[in-house]
């Protein structure tokens, strides 16, 4: 089996405190997250890396600059909450939450195993809020979730994770109706729109159709931006902040398997016959060697400008 190694927290707190051009730390937070979600999911034999590298931009930002969750502590009352309702992109925040010194490393590197952490979210792991379950539950549970800060008068903000795909189910409709009439203002959903579900592309399973016009139809603010552009991704949370009379959905344009040229899924579709074989599934040694070797190389040549 190929050599794994994992970034050490000291790397994550050091990059942290450097003095650098934001965009760039939060780049090089966020690619050496991904060291880490691949080094996990190889060790564990399985997981899910296209779905976890398509949020974990997303999943940087929001941990490392927009929510207060790692400076006040994850039990606190008045903290920001985030979940991801699809779930499977778990390994990306559990690479994340090790970064912010949530998770402890074992946990981490025992992926899937027995006293590590489970394939999908579960909240028995530290940071991890909300279990998943079938795919479509995350908005509703959010919508609870920020209805209770509001009824027990406590601050914070609840941010959830969907999938693109995960937009197919019905019950998504209920919580977004649900959740305009109640005027949840505290409530983020963050769509991660990589276009592509499973092994084929959203379009070709069912059509989501002008997503924009359809949820400011529910009576919801819609942002949009590049969900891997650190510069757009602040200045959209920096518009919602704005928002304070309705819920909120931004709608991220992403690459299922970002990070490592051969599982970005505009390639993996074309070399796959339209099919993306990265969805699940630990790669093999070599795939992982030059994955790995591929985000290390981004990693090192930011460093080098800085």
């Amino acid at each position: 089996m190929a050599e794994c190694f994992l970034v050490t927290r000291s790397e994550f707190d050091r990059i942290k405190n450097a003095k650098m051009r934001e965009t760039v730390r939060l780049f090089l937070l966020s690619d050496m997250c991904r060291l880490n979600t691949l080094t996990a999911v190889k060790l564990a034999g399985s997981g899910h890396l296209g779905s976890s590298f398509s949020s974990l931009d997303m999943v940087t930002f929001l941990y490392y600059s927009e929510m207060n969750t790692a400076r006040v502590g994850v039990d606190h009352p008045d903290r920001d909450i985030y979940f991801s309702s699809k779930g499977h992109d778990v390994p990306g925040l559990y690479a994340v939450l090790h970064a912010i010194g949530i998770l402890p490393s074992d946990q981490l590197l025992n992926l899937r195993r027995l006293r590590g952490t489970c394939g999908h979210p579960h909240v028995n792991t530290p940071g991890v809020e909300a279990n998943s379950g079938s795919l479509g539950m995350g908005i509703s549970k959010a919508k609870g979730m920020a209805i209770a800060k509001k009824l027990r008068e406590r601050v914070g903000r609840v941010f959830v994770m969907t999938g693109d795909g995960e937009f197919q189910e019905g019950q998504i409709y209920e919580a977004l109706q649900g959740a305009a009439h109640q005027g949840v203002s505290n409530l983020t959903v963050i769509l991660d729109h990589n276009k592509v579900q499973s092994d084929r592309p959203v379009e070709k399973i069912l059509h989501l159709g002008n997503l924009e016009e359809k949820l400011r139809a529910f009576g919801w603010h819609v942002a949009r931006c590049d969900g891997h552009n650190f510069e757009q991704i602040a200045r959209v949370f920096q518009e919602l902040k704005g928002i304070t009379d309705k819920p909120k959905i931004l709608i991220a344009d992403t690459i299922k398997g970002k990070g490592v040229s051969f599982m970005e899924h505009p390639q993996a579709l074309q070399e796959g016959g339209g099919l993306y074989k990265w969805h699940a599934g630990a790669p093999d040694d070599p795939s992982f060697e030059n994955g790995y070797q591929e985000i290390l190389d981004v990693v090192n040549a930011r460093l080098a400008r800085e």
